[in-house]
């Protein structure tokens, strides 16, 4: 049985890095945001790094513009974006001064951290201003971003943070006191305060919850950045921003908002499997027979040519390919691969040793080794 109390002083004994997310609806004004460094700076000063994801650009930017309604032309968002992109820094970075720190911003789109070099260069920086002491305030790139490059809302953007970055915890300070249970008679009943894995019931109780006080992202997309934190071994803790002392609250080990826990036998998951599992697109899929999906999911098997049934798209030797079994499409894995799709095409049924006869050099055994590769 799990201890509610128990989880959660457990988990923050072993935070020192956090990835903190704050809506657009609780920055409303200087005050809001005073509030919110105060404890940034008490979590600092308790020896933890904090990283912040931030909204309220284009909310600052309607205000400086005396708007009362967002526009629905992309480019006036943009603009609106970047004109409030510079008011909220200014306040950011004030807030800051009076406890003797800096504050960096960093915007990203989704492509920068699909792009494998990009996403190092990320981490990077990060790292950089952590070790100097720096507070790193990231947000999307609105004014640049169109449909293909958008993370969707920060809330995905603050899990994404969360396993690239490796923080120990994630925090996402929203409108509403944490993830409610459904009542037989469909009315949201009582807080629930810790869950160990995301379920499908879990789903269909958030699908309920969603409204306007969720701005762009509601309950369901907090569910699915849990379920990203936790399928790489991480944890997401949702709570109501409405609380000014609530961070303070959390890391008392208090009973507050939802906690998420990664099911029972998930560990931490490595940086360049957190990268395949959730940044990487694939260029190609190879379809598989059963005997080697069973090998690739029961045995930790690397993915031998032997086991391939048909190989679909163009891609080239360290792409990344969608791992499928033929039987019934499913999705296994994705996985970096040592051949061109016109050589594994060529290769596939045959064994490794016929490879150096069929490729006419030397190469390697396996179409993905075990080692790039992660299980879906």
């Amino acid at each position: 049985m799990l201890d509610p109390v128990q989880a959660r002083k457990q988990i923050l004994k072993n935070s020192r890095r956090v990835v903190l997310k704050v809506g657009t609806r609780l920055l409303a004004d200087q005050t809001a945001i005073a509030r919110l460094v105060l404890q940034i700076h008490e979590l600092r000063q308790s020896g933890r790094q904090v990283i912040l994801v931030s909204s309220g650009a284009v909310g600052m930017g309607m205000r400086a513009s005396g708007l009362k309604r967002r526009p629905r032309h992309l480019s006036e968002v943009q603009a609106l974006a970047a004109m409030g992109q510079v008011k909220l820094m200014a306040m950011y970075e004030a807030e800051c001064a009076k406890y003797g720190f800096k504050a960096a911003q960093l915007l990203l789109t989704a492509d920068d951290l699909r792009s494998r070099e990009r996403h190092l260069n990320a981490v990077n920086c990060i790292e950089a201003l952590l070790a100097h002491d720096v507070l790193p305030i990231i947000n999307e790139n609105d004014p640049v971003s169109v449909s293909e490059l958008k993370f969707g809302d920060n809330d995905t953007l603050a899990a994404l943070l969360g396993s690239m970055i490796r923080a120990d915890l994630t925090i996402i300070l929203t409108t509403v006191d944490g993830l409610l249970d459904k009542n037989p008679d469909g009315t949201l009943g009582k807080r629930i305060s810790v869950v160990r894995g995301v379920t499908a019931g879990l789903k269909e109780i958030a699908s309920g919850t969603d409204d306007a006080a969720f701005s762009i992202g509601g309950m369901a997309s907090k569910l699915n950045a849990a379920e990203l934190l936790n399928s790489a071994g991480e944890a997401l803790w949702i709570a109501s921003g409405s609380d000014a002392d609530v961070i303070s609250r959390i890391f008392a080990a208090e009973d507050v908002g939802t906690v998420f826990l990664p099911p029972d036998g998930i560990h931490k998951m490595g940086s360049r499997k957190r990268w395949l599992a959730s940044f990487s697109r694939p260029s190609g899929v190879v379809s598989v027979d059963d005997g080697a999906a069973d090998a690739l999911t029961k045995k930790g098997s690397s993915l031998l040519p032997s086991g391939v049934v048909s190989v679909t798209g163009n891609f080239r030797r360290g792409d990344v390919v969608k791992i499928t079994r033929a039987s019934d499409g499913a999705v296994l894995a994705k996985g970096i691969t040592n051949f061109s799709s016109e050589e594994a095409g060529l290769i596939a049924h045959h064994k490794s040793a016929d490879l150096t006869t069929l490729l006419g050099c030397d190469a390697e055994d396996e179409l993905v080794h075990r080692n790039n590769m992660v299980l879906l």
